[in-house]
């Protein structure tokens, strides 16, 4: 019997995909042939079979006897099959002779079947439709008996029962799937926002949208991109996740024709399948794919109704944009849009907090014959300001007094608690000549009486310098000696905090040690102590807070000797690197806690003092000239003498800039011995370097991007005079060494002069007279001012 090819009811067509076969064609079933072969074994037939309508087609999943190929394809195509008539009467089909039926005249059959008996008994699915019948053929007419229609329709029940069952397991399996789906997407949201929630800068921003669309989309390459504040602009704001090739900043005009441009001006998403498809609308495009030629998109961000921003997807390879994903990508760009809302508020107070910071954090004094340098740096992840703070007052009778202090915190409280403690004992540190001890007992009863009853760690210390002294006169032919240094005594008081240092001169570390008094805040009327030591010219006093030496896991003594060790190894650097050389040193990673430094260094004068009517001041240093190392030393050396002469801040730096060209050329091209003098009279200012080379310094035009041969150049603009001496060895290179050949390259600057802020007074040129054993090489003189 041929078995026909008709359209099936919705019903049908489920029943079919759940008895039939897997993707890819029909194939037999164990439980449907099992049952066709109970047919074929009880009723004697030769032909039994399980047949299923579907869209498609017939399908035979259970099926003993029948030709080939439907026995192995398990298909057949008839227009007008007999299962038809089962599945639309919902009745039982039994014929004892076909060819004795007019009513199958018309129904088509399978050649080689030889159906002529036929008994088919409807199957239905979970739904309670007709989707099929269980076939008995038979080759030659044949009377069915009772028992045999009954063994057909128990057998016929039992494929219906298999179908529910399979449909029930189907409705389970995919009921499982999609609990878990909804499970996965509710972590998943989940994580996103507390991913999203931690995020407080714009890399952060970036760096979540990386990961949660890497994890939940399986994009290969995330970019963000921000709309600039005048509305004309896209910029891509990428730090590690933009797809490779392209430029890591970016600024694109709004009205060009591109994707992202568009998301903006209609704030739509745009989906491309592949990279084909993309170029496809925009042709402009095309450079993009050099890298990946996989799917992208681009979705909006929008706050307040307005797209402030595009996120760009790359894919790997080509990929249909589902639904799901759609929606997934929908909710990362509004959590990302609350994101950046968030990241805006927190930049505006962040800017406000720093100005109220920077407010009370001013910049040091300038204090005659000390260097003082400072730092704040805020903890990670707060409000940028904090309770940690340092000052320092120079009174009128030239004492210094710096302090430093933290109050608990490092917030806006705690911000503005430091506010009204500095401005207190600032206050008193300027209108009462009073020790340490006795400024920290008035500020501790002041925070108790007037507010803000805080609780604070302090350091006061106070420098007093020690009296001129006059030089000693000299034995009848000696030589004058030079006058004894005049050094500092320092007197400090601790209230609870973290010890001082003294970074010596000879590079040792001493920590002013003693039993530190109690924290401000505890008992105001608390009996507090001085301290005092002394302090030489080029000693540095370092003054700290403890989130500078505090760390989890690790004692106070152990971070104290970090400190001393990172404090010993700035020996020769500039004042103003030392806090922030000790911040970087000791502090690492996420900061915990506010850090503010405050470093003192004595300075060192002329050893001959300064200017006077007896002559001018002079001083004379070797410098090292194995490396670079002792340039910076020899640069904070002249810097001490000329402010020690009373040279002006502008001169100094005009001086400064001008040394480190001549030292730098001596000590990468000179030749030892290397030797720098100083000499400073009321008039003018005269610094030279001394090597044992007799190479001349050449006058060369640097291109802009040139990183030296400037080193002339300053000296013909900036200097007053300034001239190359050479040495034919008849004189010794200072008090350093003995007779040797070499050159001086030296500068002159009149203190009346402003070389970096006005103009260079011009004077005549003027013969000059070599000093003894010099033979002028090179000189360049700007002519002489009228007025000399």
């Amino acid at each position: 019997m041929r078995e026909a090819k008709v359209a099936g009811s919705t019903a049908g067509r489920s029943a079919g995909q759940q008895a039939g076969p897997a993707r890819g064609g029909p194939v037999a079933d164990e439980v449907f042939d099992r049952i066709a072969r109970l047919v074929h074994r009880h009723l004697h037939v030769p032909t039994a079979s399980v047949v299923i309508l579907t869209p498609e087609g017939q399908t035979l999943p259970g099926a003993v006897g029948f030709p080939e190929p439907a026995q192995s394809s398990r298909v057949v195509d008839v227009p007008r099959p007999l299962t038809a008539i089962v599945t639309r009467t919902r009745a039982p089909l039994v014929v004892d002779d076909v060819a004795a039926d007019p009513s199958l005249a018309t129904v088509h059959t399978i050649d080689d079947l030889q159906a002529a008996a036929c008994a088919g008994y409807p199957i239905e699915d979970a739904r309670g439709h007709v989707v099929g019948a269980l076939w008995a053929i038979s080759r030659t007419p044949r009377e069915w008996t009772e028992v045999d229609l009954a063994t057909l329709a128990d057998l016929a029940a039992a494929c219906s029962g298999e179908l529910r069952l399979r449909a029930e397991r189907e409705r389970a399996r995919l009921a499982e799937q999609v609990a878990f789906r909804a499970h996965r997407r509710s972590r998943f949201l989940l994580g996103l926002s507390e991913r999203f929630a931690r995020v407080t800068t714009l890399e952060e921003v970036e760096d979540a949208i990386a990961h949660v669309i890497g994890t939940g989309t399986g994009a290969r390459w995330v970019s963000l991109a921000l709309v600039d504040g005048d509305r004309r602009h896209l910029t891509f704001f990428t730090v590690g996740h933009q797809e490779p090739g392209l430029d890591q900043m970016r600024s694109i005009r709004l009205d060009t024709k591109r994707p992202d441009t568009h998301v903006v001006r209609t704030r739509a998403p745009l989906r491309f399948r592949d990279h084909t498809e993309l170029v496809a609308s925009y042709p402009q495009m095309e450079p993009v794919g050099t890298v990946s030629e996989g799917a992208r998109s681009f979705l909006p961000v929008t706050s307040n109704g307005t797209v402030v921003g595009v996120i760009a997807c790359v894919w790997d390879a080509p990929r249909e944009h589902d639904a799901e994903t759609a929606a997934l990508e929908s909710t990362i760009s509004r959590y990302v849009a609350l994101a950046l809302e968030r990241v805006a508020l927190l930049e505006a107070r962040r800017r406000v907090a720093t100005t109220l910071q920077e407010s009370m954090l001013t910049a040091p004094p300038t204090v005659a014959h000390l260097d003082i340098a400072t730092t704040y740096s805020p903890a990670a992840r707060t409000d940028q300001v904090g309770g940690d703070w340092y000052d320092a007052v120079v009174r009128d009778d030239g004492t210094a007094i710096v302090m430093i202090g933290d109050v608990a915190g490092h917030d806006v409280h705690a911000a503005a608690q430091m506010g009204q403690l500095r401005s207190m004992l600032r206050a008193l540190a300027w209108s009462h000549d009073e020790s340490p001890a006795a400024l920290l007992t008035r500020l501790d009863r002041a925070n108790a009486r007037l507010g803000p009853r805080a609780m604070a760690t302090a350091v006061v210390a106070r420098l007093d310098r020690d009296p001129p002294q006059e030089r000693p006169a000299p034995a009848a032919g000696a030589v004058a000696s030079n006058p004894p240094e005049r050094a500092y005594t320092l007197t400090w008081s601790v209230a609870g905090h973290p010890p001082p240092m003294v970074l010596r001169r000879d590079g040792t570390v001493e920590r002013l040690l003693g039993m530190p008094d109690m924290l401000l805040g505890v008992v105001p009327s608390t009996v507090r102590k001085d301290h005092t030591v002394r302090l030489l010219p080029g000693d540095t006093l370092v003054l700290y807070t403890d989130g500078l030496v505090e760390r989890r896991g690790v004692s106070s003594d152990d971070r104290l000797a970090d400190l001393e060790q990172v404090l010993a190894a700035s020996k020769g650097e500039a004042t103003a690197a030392v806090p922030r050389a000790l911040v970087r040193g000791l502090v690492a990673g996420a900061q915990r806690d506010d850090v503010a430094v405050l470093a003192l260094r004595v300075r060192v004068p002329a050893p001959s003092g300064p200017p006077s009517p007896a002559g001018p001041a002079h001083a004379e240093r070797r410098v090292a000239a194995d490396d670079l190392s002792d340039l910076g030393p020899a640069r904070r050396w002249v810097d001490d003498v000329l402010e020690s002469c009373e040279v002006d801040d502008e001169l100094r730096r005009t001086a400064m800039l001008l040394t480190s060209e001549i030292l730098t050329n001596a000590l990468e091209h000179g030749e030892r011995p290397i030797t720098a003098t100083v000499e400073v009279d009321d008039r003018r200012l005269r610094i030279g370097v001394r090597d044992g080379s007799t190479a001349e310094p050449q006058l060369q035009s640097p291109a802009p991007h040139d990183l030296s041969g400037r080193g002339v150049l300053f000296l013909d603009r900036l200097a007053a005079r300034w001239g190359v001496d050479r040495h034919d060895g008849s004189d010794a290179v200072g008090r350093h060494s003995g007779a040797v050949e070499g050159k001086t390259v030296w500068f002159e600057i009149d203190r009346s002069s402003r070389p970096l802020t006005g103009t260079v007074p011009r004077v005549r040129p003027r013969p000059l007279t070599p000093p003894s054993g010099t033979v002028p090489l090179v000189e360049r003189v700007l002519p002489r001012d009228p007025q000399r």
